[in-house]
C-alpha cells in the first residue's frame, strides 16, 4: 500500500473516530500528531493524512455543500459515517488538491468504501465523487 493510500486510511480513521466519539476533529488530530511523533516510520503517511484533515477543516462548509448537492435525496446525516468521511476526503482531493488526479481520488475512496462500508457504498461514493469531479 502506498504512503498516500495509508494516509487516506489514517485520515478516514481520524474523521470517523472523531464523529463516533463526538470529539472535535482538531482534538483527534492533535492526539494523532503526538502519536505520529513517536513513530518516524509512519511519518510520510501522517503528513498527508494531516494535510487531508486540515484541508477538510479549512473548507468544511463548501465540501459538505458539494456532497449534499450531488448526493441527490441523501442528507449527510443519513449516510453511513464511513461514507460521509470518505466523501469528505475524496471531495477535498478533487476540489483542493491539484497533485492528485480526480480518477485516483475516486478510485481510492471507492476501494475503501468496498472494504469498510456497506454493499451499496462503493457505487454511491463513486457516483457522488464522479459528479463532483465533473463540476470541478
Amino acid at each position: 500500500m502506498s504512503a498516500r493510500s495509508k494516509a487516506r486510511k489514517r485520515a478516514l480513521d481520524l474523521l470517523y473516530s472523531a464523529e463516533l466519539r463526538d470529539v472535535p476533529v482538531q482534538q483527534m488530530l492533535e492526539a494523532e500528531a503526538e502519536r505520529a511523533a513517536g513513530e518516524p516510520e509512519r511519518q510520510a503517511s501522517w503528513l498527508y493524512a494531516r494535510e487531508i484533515v486540515d484541508g477538510y477543516l479549512d473548507h468544511r462548509d463548501t465540501i459538505d455543500e458539494l456532497i449534499s448537492y450531488h448526493a441527490h435525496d441523501w442528507a449527510l446525516e443519513r449516510m453511513p459515517a464511513v461514507d460521509r468521511a470518505l466523501l469528505r476526503i475524496g471531495t477535498w482531493e478533487i476540489v483542493y488538491n491539484e497533485r492528485v488526479p480526480d480518477a485516483v481520488a475516486i478510485a481510492e475512496a471507492v476501494e475503501l468504501a468496498t472494504t469498510l462500508s456497506t454493499a451499496d457504498s462503493a457505487g454511491f461514493v463513486n457516483g457522488v465523487l464522479a459528479a463532483i469531479s465533473h463540476e470541478a
